[in-house]
């Protein structure tokens, strides 16, 4: 029986492999990972593979649009798999905590810039910043 996230690596013509199901599966529970947090999770049942073998797992990912890439200021890429919106991010100024924020107007690109200089819009990337809950009450 073909799961899920192998028919999601069979329609983007990529193989399914246990390190990019294993990447994948990761990335379901612990969104906005980096890649050595990633390395580290899927380490414990792939004991053998290396922190290069994860970021090539999530450049293909990426290309393939299984999983987006994101690059908040100051800290390493983070990948996750919720893709297909436009949602954005916001991130502690603290701890780095890292959660989703759905479009504000609820469809791409969610912004209008005063003059688009000619370009067709596809989607507006938008980072929030602050302090998490957890680092208020500290």
């Amino acid at each position: 029986m073909i799961t899920e996230l192998e028919h999601s690596l069979h329609e983007s013509g990529l193989k399914a492999t246990a390190g990019r199901l294993a990447v994948l599966e990761a990335l379901e529970t612990m969104p906005h990972s980096d890649a050595d947090t990633l390395h580290r999770r899927v380490s414990v049942d792939r004991p053998g593979m290396s922190v290069q073998s994860v970021h090539n797992i999530l450049g293909d990912l990426t290309t393939a649009r299984i999983i987006r890439r994101i690059e908040p200021s100051g800290s390493p890429a983070r990948y996750e798999r919720r893709i297909g919106d436009n949602h954005h991010h916001i991130v502690c100024t603290s701890c780095g905590a890292i959660a989703d924020v759905d479009c504000v107007v609820g469809h791409a690109p969610c912004l209008s810039p005063s003059d688009a200089a000619g370009y067709a819009l596809a989607t507006a990337e938008v980072t929030f910043w602050g302090l998490c809950a957890a680092c208020q009450n500290h």
